[in-house]
């Protein structure tokens, strides 16, 4: 399987054909071009992921090939070639738009290391596009954001359940999973679609004041009633469809009062004497065991099967990974317009540390935790170094370091352990997961590679080891 594809312009043929074949050699598909004349068709032909062009080029100039690339909207990573001697052009490449360059003669080490780099730049650049217009496509749709297997049932599903349009529907999970964009979504698709969508938290009202909440009420009903007449969730609903988030909060006596309404479409308002009919689907959500509130005596077991005519149980976040990259993206989307900033990229790490935490919270913990980041950071790229304070939360008894799906904790010994040797550990096993690599070791633990560099000659950890053993 093909790592990438890679258009490589070179006028030099032996430094050419050594490209294709180390770069061949490593898992790329490579194509030539010696011509600048024939780049741009190169270009369309190849469809690479990534170029590197030559700054001279007989009478072509590579600066100016870059820059007719970024004009014609080709945003392929780019790594320019150049002699030790125009290290200058180099850097006015990088102010157009280049991802990197490398110095000829070439250190091939060194370049394995920046095309694999700027080959994983394009794959997630690639990787956002394809998310982003599917986001845009989801929002038009109905506003639920998930490319997994089970949110794509849970839609169909809840599409079908739509249909019924009188059928009551009970959606169950924990906080935050998105139960009442499901609740709309079936409102939206149903043939109430077009007529009010009303909702009422039955965990927020206070116990005396629930049933005018429900009902509405007349002047008078109460001490503060001054109004003529208020109406109800239920007559606001009329038509349409009300949804009664968190009905396990209700007390008995109002459950009582919702089980009839439920049952007759009548009520009263606070304090009135005409009886008022409406028409009004009722779905219902909550993040209890409905069955075992019924079997503690908290929930009456006649509202229950009134409500369980259809279940749509919506999963938590962390049984849909697949649901947590786009979600992000539109996240980031939200808050950097909200905060008035471009909207930074992430990296392929913090995608992956952001897959593999339990969100106990759900999309709403998800939400908050990219919230935060907008707006405690200015970076143009979203890195694992951001998101440490997951990590945090998620390991309160240790410390905890994670990339590219690899994660461990320290656990400090009721004994007690020395501060050196706890310091050592922790820089032996980040550049256990870095491979060794002190720039990205040193960006997890957030310190600069000088510190990191003192560190480890002041615990003795040699630099050139090919491995870093870690004790038991």
């Amino acid at each position: 399987m093909s790592k990438g594809r890679i258009l490589i312009v070179e006028d030099e043929d032996v430094l050419a054909g050594t490209l294709h074949r180390i770069l061949s050699d490593q898992g790329y598909e490579v194509s030539l071009c010696s011509d600048g004349e024939r780049f741009f068709s190169m270009l369309t032909q190849a469809n690479p992921d990534l170029a590197m062009l030559d700054i001279y080029m007989g009478d072509y100039n590579g600066l100016r090939l870059l820059k007719q690339m970024r004009e014609h909207g080709v945003d392929i990573p780019v790594i320019m070639m150049t002699a030790f001697a125009d290290i200058s052009l180099a850097v006015q490449a990088m102010k157009e738009g280049a991802s990197d360059f490398i110095t000829k003669p070439l250190d091939l080490k060194h370049l394995s290391v920046i095309v694999e780099k700027a080959m994983n730049q394009s794959l997630l650049q690639r990787r956002v596009k394809i998310l982003e217009e599917e986001l845009e496509g989801t929002r038009n749709r109905h506003g639920i954001i998930g490319n997994s297997i089970i949110t794509r049932r849970l839609l169909q599903t809840a599409e079908r359940l739509a249909q019924g349009e009188h059928t009551t529907v009970l959606l169950e999970g924990e906080s935050g999973t998105g139960k009442e964009l499901f609740a709309r979504f079936v409102a939206q698709k149903s043939p109430r679609g077009d007529k009010p969508f009303i909702t009422l938290n039955c965990g927020a009202i206070p116990k005396d004041l629930a049933e005018s909440e429900f009902f509405g009420y007349e002047k008078g009903a109460f001490t503060g009633a001054t109004e003529r007449m208020k109406q109800g969730r239920f007559e606001l609903a009329n038509g349409g469809t009300i949804l009664l988030d968190e009905i396990g909060e209700l007390s008995l006596d109002m459950q009582v009062k919702l089980l009839r309404v439920l049952e007759d479409r009548k009520f009263y308002r606070l304090g009135g004497t005409k009886e008022l009919v409406v028409d009004v689907r009722v779905l219902a959500a909550t993040n209890r065991n409905l069955a075992k509130e019924v079997e503690a005596g908290r929930f009456r077991e006649d509202l229950y099967y009134r409500l369980n005519v259809a279940v749509l149980k919506i999963p938590p976040l962390r049984e849909r990974k697949d649901d947590i990259a786009p979600l992000t993206y539109s996240f980031i989307q939200e808050f950097s317009k909200k905060f008035g900033k471009d909207a930074p990229k992430i990296t392929n790490e913090a995608i992956q540390l952001l897959e593999q935490n339990p969100w106990k919270g759900n999309v709403r913990e998800l939400r908050n935790a990219v919230e935060r980041v907008l707006l405690l950071s200015d970076a143009p790229t979203i890195g694992i170094e951001h998101l440490a304070f997951l990590r945090a939360s998620g390991n309160p008894g240790g410390m905890s370091v994670g990339i590219g799906g690899h994660e461990f904790a320290l656990q400090i010994p009721s004994s007690g352990i020395a501060m050196k040797e706890v310091l050592r550990e922790l820089i032996l096993r980040t550049l256990t997961i870095t491979n060794g690599n002190q720039v990205q070791a040193a960006k997890i633990l957030g310190i600069t590679r000088s510190k990191l560099r003192y560190r480890m000659d002041q615990l003795g950890i040699e630099p050139e080891q090919r491995s870093y053993k870690i004790s038991a």
